[in-house]
């Protein structure tokens, strides 16, 4: 699992609209990259809804949002419009981009595997490393506890006179 001071795994991978996005797009401004399990069920839409509420306050300190689940493009998009989600949301279908942050985990069911994502929020700094990760917390809580991380870490210490 990675943890804070870890360098962020870059990745490549395609948002709602079809554009390819790279985490080294964003290299200089904190991230916060948080991964779901699936659009359109409860507390997915929770979590998401909350970062929609949260997002000036994000945006405000330099902040890009980018939400990560299996589910494909066109599915994204849908859930993004309904919700006015106002930050891409990347389709992760082989679950590649959560096994390289270690969110993904294979589930025994009767004989077989069935691959599912943890509801992990990574808080990424501007120079690629990895801030906090926040997991085991509700749904409704990833964007307040983002918020609360980049404001500690990226406020300006006083001044010595």
């Amino acid at each position: 699992m990675l943890g804070p001071g870890d360098p962020a795994p870059d990745f490549t991978a395609v948002d709602d609209e079809g554009r390819t996005v790279r985490l080294s797009d964003f290299r200089g401004r904190p991230v916060v990259l948080y991964f779901y399990p699936k659009d359109y069920t409860p507390g997915c839409t929770a979590e998401a809804c909350h970062f929609r509420d949260r997002h000036a306050d994000l945006e405000a300190l330099g902040a890009v949002v980018l939400g990560v689940s299996p589910d494909p493009p066109q599915t994204h998009q849908g859930f993004r419009q309904r919700h006015r989600l106002p930050f891409r949301l990347l389709a992760d279908p082989d679950r590649s981009l959560a096994a390289a942050y270690g969110v993904r985990r294979d589930l025994p069911v009767i004989g077989r595997f069935v691959p599912l994502v943890d509801r992990v929020t990574f808080v990424i700094g501007p120079d690629g490393r990895i801030l906090g990760v926040l997991r085991g917390i509700p749904p409704n809580r990833h964007a307040e506890k983002a918020l609360e991380l980049l404001r500690g870490e990226l406020e300006v210490p006083p001044q010595r006179g």
